[in-house]
């Protein structure tokens, strides 16, 4: 058996399997900790794992159906990261009484304004990529 049959096996087995992609997908988030660990540089290992995984599928060297449907499964299921959240408000009951109404404010108030900022600048954005390459909308 030649490194081409492992290397195909391989592909079609993590493919198939979520368990396999989950594994990969943490495998290259270790990686991207002991990268941050290493250099000691002021970036979280998981952003410089997820970096490199984008990277990694930019690059073709891992193709997109092979960690779909794990990324999935962790979509999926983002509820269980937030539990941390749920029970720290249980904490500090203060939140559910006028301090967290503020704070629930402050937070839909600014996703609004990042919301309506992030929007307009696309649509000027897209006006002047179409205004320069010579098709003028019509609105």
């Amino acid at each position: 058996m030649d490194l081409n049959n492992v290397m195909t096996i391989s592909r079609h087995a993590i493919r198939k399997h979520y368990l396999l992609q989950i594994a990969l997908i943490i495998a290259i988030w270790k990686m991207g900790e002991l990268i941050a660990h290493a250099s000691t540089l002021p970036i979280p290992g998981s952003v410089i794992g997820m970096t490199l995984l984008l990277v990694m599928l930019r690059c073709k060297l891992i193709a997109l159906p092979s960690v779909k449907r794990g990324a999935d499964v962790f979509l999926a299921e983002m509820l269980l990261f937030f539990v941390p959240a749920v029970l720290a408000v249980l904490d500090h009951p203060e939140f559910l009484g006028w301090l967290g109404l503020k704070l629930l404010i402050a937070i839909l108030l600014g996703t609004v304004i990042v919301m309506t900022c992030t929007a307009l600048t696309m649509e000027l954005l897209f006006r002047l990529s179409n205004h320069k390459a010579g098709k003028h909308v019509m609105e």
